[in-house]
């Protein structure tokens, strides 16, 4: 019986792949084409290209130890870009470290006299009742040697309003918008 079935099989699977080989088809294809191409010699053209970049130079100090900050700025235009950089000393900073160093060894006196160069260390220390020291002399010599040579009080510094720092920006920005247009015009 499974003989039979094996062999029905077999026979069904034959008479398939003879229909399935016999399957033909015909594709016939007719195309004509006209075509009428009218050129305007009027033509623009766009460039798109990658902005031009000017990158600011990075200007940094090896050692936090350095009483020194790095400034840096870029312009660029189309045409010529310009970087630079530079290294700008800070006197405070400068002044604490060699307050402190003068301390550290033990030359108190000289570490408040370092710092009284500034005219509101000066000015706090009087305020305090402990004046800065004058050659040397502490106390009420000291008062009186400052008051016997006031051409050696550190000057008073004149602090910038928030006017003052408008107007300076503003003419800064004055100059690089002129810069800039100058620039755009080459």
């Amino acid at each position: 019986m499974q003989k039979a079935f094996f062999i029905a099989g077999l026979f069904i699977m034959v008479l398939v792949n003879s229909a399935i080989a016999q399957t033909t088809s015909n594709v016939n294809t007719d195309s004509k084409s006209n075509s009428t191409v009218n050129t305007d010699a009027n033509s623009r053209t766009i460039v798109i290209s990658p902005p031009p970049s000017a990158i600011s130079p990075s200007v940094g100090s090896s050692s936090s130890d350095l009483c020194l900050s790095g400034v840096s700025g870029a312009v660029q235009t189309q045409i010529l870009g310009v970087s630079t950089g530079e290294m700008v000393r800070d006197e405070n900073c400068e002044r604490l470290k060699i307050s402190k160093t003068l301390y550290d060894m033990g030359m108190k006196v000289a570490a408040v006299s370092v710092l009284c160069q500034d005219r509101r260390v000066f000015d706090a220390m009087e305020m305090a009742g402990t004046p800065c020291p004058f050659l040397g002399e502490i106390g009420d010599k000291a008062t009186d040697g400052w008051n016997e040579n006031p051409g050696r009080i550190p000057p008073a510094e004149v602090v910038e309003t928030k006017d003052d720092v408008q107007e300076r920006n503003a003419k800064i920005g004055a100059g690089i918008g002129g810069l800039a247009l100058l620039l755009l015009l080459l």
